[in-house]
């Protein structure tokens, strides 16, 4: 006969026999009814004596067994294969190993591939069921993690040592801390989430958090780190029970859930997969890793701690998050040589982004702004075709504040709107150029939507002479353009950069040239800071929790 076995851990301890093998057999295809079925048969033993009853309260300990003739996973031992299993603590009674991600832990039906047990057995012969006297389909383990999770183990080489830690691990008195990355940043920078889990009520192979008959379930998470945009954020996790897919769960209650998760976060996931740069194909997986363990040696009694950095991939996607285009803002005052400057930035194959160009075309017969306009003002301010009657429009602007504030209030976030978009699409260069004549006054660099600012200044002279006559703009003009900003001065301070437009094309061409270089240098020197304040990371946070378990 073809059988499941399980050493029952001292959290289960009141559990119902049916309710136990209903759980454990629920991600093998076996349904309630027939588990139901086997024990009424007697094909239930625990500890050896066959329990027909399946409200049979577990005391947690014992060793379980269930099968019948037609199961889905033989008696056969797990074989030994060779693999590359990092170890960070060894003895004759346990070991600390790096579990990778894409390796179950143990045999299943469902996984044919080699397991963490199969690697195990082939550097510790010890561990296997016929000299150890452990299980023998899961040898030395007393904790899971899930497959296409990364990080810590502690695995026992004996069944004294196993009994031991696996009651250390019931009775949570072990320190394990999860790094995780996840979608958004959460509204608050560290919490508690304490909410019971059990079985998704519909879909059985999912876990959920649930209003009646979970189990307690808390986890305590900081937020670390959140990359530019808010678009991830690192957070660690604290688990003070040790639930199936736990941080996963719970993660995604808050509304965050992992990157990489098309179980618990499948809208995000997809919408992630989709996206038109890099980071579509930075997330293969779930992005959570077993950080910090801290656990006490089953037979001196010292605590062996241990912790691993997160492997490439995931530090991959943190560096890729960073990473992204860097956001320059041009400005300068209204006639200064802004749009040429653009140009030169085109010319030399640098994406670019004008809002004037933006705002004339929501202006057009099918723009929304005019669109927009038309909905407030009716017709006034509307040609034949549906455009907008610009000259109209400024002079109702320029002798009323409060009607100029309005159609800024009603085309700005338009504009914005377009400006995002377009730093978005070209998130992979090492840098894009928006110039946004408003962008100071508007108070928009102060909201994170660029990195830098660059001004152009022009001799006056210039600016209001043959500039301004290029622009076939009358002085009247040019002065109300002038009222709506900032003082040249001013505007020049709040700037990373000036660029000097006092010369000709071929001047502001190397002007271009000077903004190129230095936006690579800044993007450069920002991506070599994020890489070391990543490396030293690691051992801080280390430090941190070491300090944490011993004022526990």
């Amino acid at each position: 006969m073809n059988i499941w076995k399980r050493n029952v851990d001292f959290s289960d301890r009141g559990v119902r026999l049916d309710k136990f093998w209903g759980r454990e057999l629920a991600d093998e295809g076996v349904s309630r009814g027939r588990v139901k079925s086997w024990i009424e048969s007697g094909m239930a033993l625990v500890d050896g004596q066959a329990v027909t009853k399946g409200k049979y309260k577990l005391q947690g300990g014992e060793q379980v067994s269930i099968g019948a003739e037609d199961v889905l996973v033989g008696d056969q031992a797990p074989e030994s294969i060779s693999g590359d299993l990092p170890v960070l603590f060894e003895d004759e009674h346990m070991l600390v190993v790096e579990k990778s991600a894409g390796v179950t832990t143990h045999p299943a039906p469902a996984e044919s591939g080699p397991t963490l047990v199969n690697y195990l057995l082939h550097q510790w012969p010890d561990i296997a069921a016929d000299v150890s006297g452990m299980d023998e389909q899961r040898p030395g383990i007393v904790h899971r993690l899930d497959k296409d999770t990364s990080g810590i183990m502690a695995v026992a080489r004996t069944e004294a040592a196993r009994l031991k830690l696996a009651s250390d691990f019931a009775e949570r008195r072990v320190h394990k801390v999860y790094l995780a990355i996840v979608y958004g940043c959460p509204s608050q920078p560290y919490g508690t989430i304490d909410a019971p889990m059990g079985r998704h009520p519909n879909q059985k192979t999912r876990m959920a958090v649930v209003e009646k008959g979970g189990r307690e379930a808390r986890s305590e998470y900081r937020v670390l780190w959140t990359g530019p945009r808010g678009l991830a954020s690192l957070v660690a996790v604290r688990i003070h029970t040790g639930r199936t897919h736990q941080i996963r769960v719970h993660m995604a209650h808050i509304g965050h859930p992992l990157l990489g998760d098309a179980t618990y976060g499948p809208r995000e996931n997809v919408e992630w997969s989709r996206r038109p740069d890099s980071l579509a194909a930075l997330a293969p997986r779930q992005m959570l890793h077993a950080f910090y363990l801290s656990i006490t040696h089953p037979v001196t009694g010292e605590k062996i701690t241990r912790w691993q950095a997160p492997p490439e991939d995931f530090q991959a996607l943190l560096s890729g998050l960073t990473r992204e285009c860097l956001r320059v803002g041009i400005v300068g005052m209204p006639g200064c040589g802004k749009s040429t400057l653009l140009e030169s930035l085109r010319g030399l194959g640098l994406p670019c982004f004008s809002a004037d160009d933006s705002v004339a075309a929501l202006y057009g017969p099918d723009g929304d702004g005019a669109s927009m306009i038309r909905q407030r003002f009716g017709g006034r301010y509307t040609l034949e075709d549906g455009s907008v009657n610009k000259p109209e429009l400024f002079r109702a602007m320029e002798t009323s504040e409060t009607m100029r504030r309005e159609v800024m209030d009603l085309i700005h976030p338009m504009v914005r709107h377009a400006c995002e978009e377009f730093f978005a699409m070209h998130r992979d260069e090492v840098s894009a150029y928006a110039e946004i004549p408003l962008l100071l006054e508007s108070g928009w660099h102060k909201t994170g939507r660029v990195d830098m600012v660059a001004g152009v200044s022009c001799p006056e002279e210039k600016r209001t002479g043959e500039l301004r006559e290029k622009r076939r703009l009358t002085p009247e003009t040019l002065a109300v353009f002038d009222s709506w900003q900032w003082p040249e001065p001013d505007k020049l301070a709040a700037c990373d950069l000036v660029l000097n437009n006092a010369g000709g094309v071929e001047d502001l061409l190397a002007e271009a040239e000077k903004l190129r270089d230095y936006a690579s240098d800044k993007a450069d020197r920002r991506n070599r800071e994020f890489e070391g304040w990543m490396e030293g990371l690691w051992p801080d946070l280390a430090e941190e929790f070491a300090a944490e378990g011993a004022d526990a």
